[in-house]
């Protein structure tokens, strides 16, 4: 399975959930994304201080002036809940076992992939009745273990729902219930399951434009999959969240001092989903070490019995160094916001690779200086509800689609003019280079919250 940064879920018992990951190429198909390009900004526009952030941020990136018009609340100091928000490990596990979940009913689909195994797609039930066919798609990557029972993942949905997205949680193998058809699970080497993923769901919605959010492991896999697609990326934009980046550098922190008890815990978590499906790899051979798999007492010896072996790996390191997605920033083609904590225990600051954030005119990377791993305890609905970064998310998210939206309203008037021009030239393949800076705007009303109940078994 994979390594690395902690997606606590529900709080059931010290099973920290966790990260996500995937791997392979893309059958061909029309581009989605907005080339950020660099351009002056306007002494006006700098001088609006709406459009800055505040100091208590770090906030850097080559897509600065483009994206921070976007944001309604980096303006204002980042100010940690009390007690709660003050150490990063208290902030994290209440975090993880007291953050409030949302009741969501939820439509399974079970997605087969090329190599036989399967994944499953959770979509909100009835959507396909209420929402139009373009409504934008967000597909949400929990962090490693983890699935769309997970709190933070249901409170993002719950925020783009009702601000009329359609919603989808990618669940990989063997989380959230999903089911594993073969011997392998998935890691964060491995970019096949999300490439079908994307493909299958923009095949479903071809008028939608589509985007994607991930967390811990799952922001690592989606930043992976984003600089092997680069320029023919069919995503519009993309979030990552508490994203480990180094998995090196994350490897050595996850065996210190407290962050042990994460180990440990995440690796009871894995162990749990390996022993469901022990029969798959029972007289497997070859490099396989099932008895330590089957006994991990840390993710290390995980990967080391099964992740790296599955994926064709000489050593635990080798496939660490090889998984990072901190080398895909430079390749990356779409605006992509990345949001990290100072003081995160599991995503260590020291693993951001800011040098390639700055010099990528599409990226933007907003640091707060607290929040542990996925706690965020700030913010107006803390300490229960959403974490900080949620809003910070939707602003980003909705900034571009208004900015694909006003490029449709512009073909169809000029297709109008001229019969078989923009319709030919289709509307993922449009290049914005760049948007003018304060020209979208970012205000869009809250549609009537949902109908939430929970059903039968997704809790």
């Amino acid at each position: 399975m994979a390594i690395t940064s902690l997606g606590f879920a529900s709080p059931l018992s010290f099973s920290l959930r966790h990260l996500k990951q995937s791997h392979c190429a893309f059958p061909s198909k029309a581009s989605r994304h907005l080339t950020l390009r660099s351009s002056t900004t306007s002494a006006a526009t700098m001088a609006n201080s709406s459009n800055d952030h505040h100091p208590s941020l770090e906030v850097i990136g080559g897509a600065m002036e483009k994206l921070l018009p976007a944001f309604k609340t980096i303006n204002l100091p980042y100010n940690p809940y009390p007690v709660f928000g003050w150490n990063r490990h208290v902030e994290t596990i209440f975090a993880a076992f007291f953050r409030s979940l949302p009741d969501v009913r939820f439509r399974r689909e079970c997605l087969r992939t090329q190599d036989n195994g399967a994944v499953a797609l959770d979509w909100v039930s009835g959507d396909d009745r209420t929402l139009p066919s373009e409504s934008p798609v967000l597909i949400l990557l929990p962090g490693l273990t983890g699935g769309s029972g997970d709190t933070y993942v249901r409170h993002m949905l719950l925020r783009a729902r009702n601000k009329g997205w359609r919603v989808v949680v990618f669940n990989s193998r063997g989380c959230g219930d999903s089911p594993v058809t073969t011997p392998q699970f998935y890691s964060a080497s491995f970019l096949g399951d999300i490439s079908e993923v994307v493909a299958h769901v923009g095949n479903r919605y071809p008028r939608a434009n589509l985007y994607a959010v991930g967390w811990s492991l799952g922001a690592n896999i989606l930043v992976r999959y984003l600089g092997q697609e680069s320029h023919s990326c069919p995503l519009s934009g993309a979030v990552s969240l508490c994203n480990p980046f180094n998995l090196v550098i994350a490897d050595e922190d996850f065996r210190k001092g407290f962050n042990i008890v994460y180990d440990k815990a995440l690796a009871n978590s894995l162990c749990k989903i390996f022993k469901k499906h022990a029969l798959l790899f029972e007289d497997i051979g070859g490099e396989f070490d099932i008895p330590m798999t089957d006994n991990a007492k840390s993710v290390r010896e995980f990967d080391e019995g099964l992740t790296r072996v599955s994926f064709g790996f000489k050593s635990v390191d080798d496939y660490y160094s090889n998984s990072s997605s901190s080398d895909s920033i430079k390749n990356v083609s779409i605006p992509l916001l990345c949001i990290q904590a100072a003081n995160d225990p599991i995503a260590p600051s020291r693993g951001i690779p800011r040098e390639d954030i700055k010099e990528n005119p599409n990226c933007l990377l907003v640091v707060t200086p607290k929040g542990g791993h996925l706690g965020w305890v700030a913010g107006g609905e803390a300490p229960l509800g959403a974490p900080w970064t949620d809003p910070v998310v939707m602003d980003f998210l909705e900034h571009l689609e208004q900015a694909r939206s006003s490029i449709v309203t512009s073909s169809t008037n000029l297709d109008d003019a001229r019969p078989g021009t923009a319709q030919s030239m289709g509307l993922h393949q449009l290049e914005v280079v760049p948007f003018p800076t304060g020209s979208l705007s970012n205000a869009v009303s809250h549609n009537n919250v949902m109908n939430n109940s929970l059903s039968g078994s997704r809790t």
